[in-house]
């Protein structure tokens, strides 16, 4: 019966995760689209007061909003925040010029930057075999980026930076205490990216909201909310080892939708240097929950 169980909420988790990340690449997919219609910063700033105002909504029905936190707390959540914004801007400025499967291939590589990150600054063991899968990863993004080679976009450039602020963000995640919520956490970096936004308008520019535009905003926002509160609710149900290898169905909805709605296709070598990211991640991954359930182990027998 508790085997029955588990495998129930595991395949629960699995759908969450395959649900949040077609959420968020249905986002980046709305957000692409606008290019041309609005500038980046006043996309970011209509999208933010969209996605900020549904996001207090969630936090109060969920009991999130909480000012009250500890100060270190309130240390990490800013660097966060900060982090946050700086891979939103470099994320969708790139977006603006690549297509879609190319970037999301490269934030694939967030799992092994994350473990990298996390060996360097807290010391987290790091086996050779992850260090291996690690190396064998940054070499499939060289693939995918290929500086020097012909037809180099420079804006994946812009892309492996979002890598790096995203790697901070989590980082500065794990070490939240379990007293803060992951909402408020997420509603106070939200809040930030929207009024840097609003200020970096007034160097960007502002153009008149269509309502073919102002919809596709509404609609991105919408896909940010089930992104978030799907990708929550995977951290509640099933085995984490098995279902954090579904994070990368991102890539499978990243190519679907960037032939279906730009006509993009990536070629051959970006294919073959995402197989290889993909691959060292799930691996990553995997040695990771090893790593956790021997610890678990080992804190049961003392």
């Amino acid at each position: 019966m508790t085997q029955a169980l588990i495998r129930s909420d595991n395949l629960r988790g699995a759908g969450l995760m395959i649900v949040a990340m077609a959420a968020f690449t249905f986002n980046d997919t709305t957000i692409k689209s606008l290019a041309g219609s609005l500038p980046l910063a006043q996309t970011i700033f209509l999208r933010g007061l969209i996605s900020t105002g549904l996001m207090v909504g969630v936090a109060w029905w969920m009991g999130g909003l909480r000012l009250r936190l500890p100060r270190r707390d309130w240390g990490l959540i800013l660097i966060r925040s900060f982090a946050d914004l700086g891979a939103t801007f470099l994320f969708l400025g790139a977006l603006f010029y690549m297509p879609l499967a190319n970037l999301t291939a490269i934030l694939q590589a967030l799992p092994l930057s994350v473990a990298l990150g996390a060996a360097l600054f807290f010391h987290e063991p790091l086996g050779w075999r992850r260090l291996l899968a690690i190396a064998i990863g940054f070499i499939g993004v060289l693939l995918i980026v290929r500086p020097g080679a012909d037809g180099f976009n420079t804006y994946a450039l812009w892309g492996l930076g979002a890598v790096g602020f995203v790697t901070l963000r989590d980082l500065a995640a794990r070490r939240l205490s379990r007293e803060t919520p992951s909402v408020m956490a997420a509603l106070v970096g939200a809040a930030v990216i929207t009024l840097a936004a609003g200020v970096a308008t007034l160097v960007d520019g502002w153009a008149p909201v269509e309502a073919v535009s102002g919809g596709k905003l509404v609609l991105a926002g919408l896909f940010i909310l089930a992104g978030y509160l799907a990708s929550v609710a995977v951290m509640r149900v099933g085995e984490i080892g098995f279902t954090a290898p579904f994070r990368y169905t991102g890539l499978l909805w990243a190519l679907v939708l960037g032939w279906l709605v730009f006509d993009e296709w990536p070629d051959g070598i970006t294919l073959i240097g995402a197989g290889i990211v993909v691959a060292t991640g799930i691996f990553t991954l995997y040695r990771e929950e090893l790593a956790a359930r021997r610890m678990r182990r080992a804190s049961v027998a003392r």
